[in-house]
């Protein structure tokens, strides 16, 4: 059985750069790099892996909303977003979804997102919706065995 996800790899044009981006600017804690091939980063738990791939073709506005977010500190959101525009990091989408977020491009070009909230925050959003729309399962936390909540359509 899966139990998480064990690492996030990502695929940049230049390693150099987008390793500064990724630790000076973002703050993931530098674990390790091969020149011109990889680098390893660290954020709590999470780890990702920067490979240079010369396939990587820079995009100015992603043509999806495929993309990968980053939790954040509601306290911390401003002055990251702040930091992340001052980089030269372009914004690609403004947040019209629940919890503050800001939507930036890495310097390959790679859509990502910082974000307050988490997938409990997200689920009550839903749960207030009114309609027919939405279909909650139960969710049961394994460590405190609690229930948040379940609704059937």
């Amino acid at each position: 059985m899966i139990s998480g996800i064990n690492h996030v790899t990502i695929a940049v044009s230049n390693l150099d750069q987008c390793f500064a981006f990724y630790h000076e600017i973002l703050g993931f804690k530098a674990l390790a790099k091969r020149r011109k091939q990889s680098a390893y980063l660290l954020s709590w738990s999470d780890w990702i892996v920067l490979v240079q791939d010369e396939n990587v073709e820079g995009l100015t506005s992603p043509k999806s909303y495929a993309h990968l977010a980053f939790s954040v500190a509601e306290g911390d959101l401003l002055k990251m977003s702040e930091k992340i525009r001052k980089s030269g990091a372009d914004v690609w989408q403004e947040n019209s979804s629940p919890g503050e977020s800001l939507y930036f491009l890495d310097p390959s070009g790679n859509p990502r997102e910082i974000h307050c909230g988490d997938w409990k925050s997200r689920l009550q959003w839903l749960k207030d919706i009114p309609t027919d729309e939405v279909i909650l399962y139960e969710q049961k936390n394994r460590n405190a065995q609690m229930t948040y909540f379940s609704r059937a359509l």
